[in-house]
């Protein structure tokens, strides 16, 4: 086999690779494909949080992060505590880092508990009001809100942000 006729092998497989639609293009064994949510979607999920807390009387602030943890949205209602904006992205971030709702992760991580050495990690937040944002097999990110009336209350409202987006992020 010559080199010219190598390469005019290699050119038709580039040619055909590049005709082929990207979901018969089989995938490089060192790749993968990531889904995230949109700015927009993630904004509709905090604004249906705050819209259900403000409808109990709350006065909160709702994070969305997306699967790393970063920040994509973040609203902070005009009487909400300033302490609630951190918490908010806490109870977020570490949702999406330990990939569970942080109501559970409060559970498990009490004092005696096998994993209760994750409590003095910086960015822990481990009290109710995160949840993980998935649909389809994918974990997109998650949800927080702080400054209801304990977790449970911070939680009903980061479930009403998951419900907006439901139609959106199932596929």
């Amino acid at each position: 086999m010559t080199i010219s006729t190598t390469l005019r092998g290699s050119a038709l497989a580039l040619v055909a690779a590049i005709a082929l639609p990207a979901a018969a293009q089989p995938q490089a064994a060192g790749t993968y494909e990531l889904r995230m949510l949109t700015p927009e979607t993630a904004l509709v999920a905090a604004r249906a949080a705050l819209e259900s807390c403000r409808r109990q009387n709350y006065q909160v602030a709702v994070a969305v992060v997306d699967r790393a943890g970063v920040t994509q949205v973040l609203l902070r209602d005009r009487f909400a505590g300033p302490h609630t904006v951190d918490i908010a992205t806490g109870k977020a971030w570490t949702a999406a880092s330990f990939r569970t709702d942080t109501t559970s992760l409060a559970a498990e991580t009490q004092a005696g508990r096998p994993m209760s050495g994750l409590r003095a990690y910086p960015r822990f937040m481990a009290a109710g009001g995160g949840m993980v944002i998935q649909g389809g097999g994918h974990i997109f990110g998650a949800i927080g809100v702080s400054g209801g009336p304990g977790g449970e209350a911070d939680e009903s409202c980061a479930k009403a942000g998951l419900a907006a987006i439901k139609d959106a992020v199932e596929f």
